[in-house]
């Protein structure tokens, strides 16, 4: 059985009613999974998890991105997350029995369905058209409020859809990638400052983890800052050694941590690194693990 997983992030974390109706389109299809929904405030973003069959993926993926569409208007958006549009980012990732090649084919698909309903599309990561569009980063540059003007770049003409500039939708982008640990640490300060010179110990760009992308947010419901960073390859960059160096930065400041937080999935194997790290068991595998076994005997059936 080929299994694919996608992760729907749209710009809206405020109004439970959108993000209720977004979800029952999910719910629809009974041979999807939701493994997780993570909506966040102050973030103004909520994150859909799903799994399945790659045929299903795609066509819920096109229903959920059809309601999205329909229900937010981002030129009324507002909040800390870096965001492009509506339906800001929609990762593919290969969990089983497919390889990366087919889950392009199921991105691109994707991005020539909503490039036909009149909204511009890019293609990252995995699926990337050209080097430069490969980061998200890169491709969120400017965000929504800075669009306009980069979508009258040559540069940044859109893969799919028209050249100009829709504001009620901004751009989709879409891609394949690796299962990429979205992990953020909640700082017992209100000071963003403080946050950022941490973001500059862990982040890849100012000489921190390889494999580690960061941004200081405002939790300002929670009177916070948050470190939101994205572990891209977890196996290199495990996920406790960012935390120590977040904890160990955070004491320079006279600073505790208050609390992290995983967004979506986790990979077993990533859980494997905590336990070991934590609780010193170094030779702990996940073959330990109960549920992993009977995830086998189903296999075999």
């Amino acid at each position: 059985m080929k299994i694919l997983l996608c992760e729907v992030n749209i710009s809206e974390g405020k109004n439970l009613k959108t993000i209720e109706k977004v979800k029952k389109v999910i719910e629809k299809s009974l041979k999807i999974n939701i493994i997780d929904i993570d909506s966040d405030k102050n973030h103004n973003r909520t994150v859909y998890t799903y799994i399945g069959e790659p045929q299903e993926i795609l066509e819920v993926t096109k229903r959920l991105a059809d309601k999205a569409i329909e229900l937010i208007d981002m030129s009324k958006h507002h909040g800390s997350h870096p965001r492009i549009g509506a339906v800001d980012v929609v990762p593919f990732i290969p969990v089983k029995g497919i390889e990366t090649e087919e889950a392009i084919e199921i991105a691109r698909e994707f991005g020539k369905y909503i490039g036909s309903k009149g909204i511009p599309v890019y293609y990252y990561e995995d699926a990337a058209t050209c080097p430069k569009r490969k980061s998200l980063v890169e491709i969120r540059r400017g965000q929504y409020e800075g669009l306009e003007e980069k979508l009258k770049d040559p540069e940044w003409i859109p893969d799919e859809g028209p050249t100009e500039f829709v504001p009620k939708t901004g751009v989709v982008v879409a891609g394949v990638r690796f299962p990429l640990v979205a992990f953020n640490v909640n700082l017992r300060t209100d000071d963003l400052g403080i946050a950022n010179n941490i973001v500059r110990s862990v982040r890849h760009i100012n000489g921190g983890y390889r494999f580690v992308r960061a941004i200081g947010l405002n939790l300002t419901d929670k009177n916070m800052v948050q470190v939101s960073m994205n572990l891209t390859n977890y196996t290199k960059t495990p996920i406790h050694r960012v935390m120590e160096t977040v904890r160990s930065e955070a004491s320079r400041y006279g600073i505790s941590i208050a609390g992290a937080e995983l967004v979506g999935p986790v990979p077993m194997k990533a859980v494997e690194e905590i336990v070991k790290f934590y609780l010193q068991v170094h030779n702990f595998s996940i073959t330990q693990i109960i549920e992993n076994n009977l995830l086998d005997l189903l296999d075999r059936d």
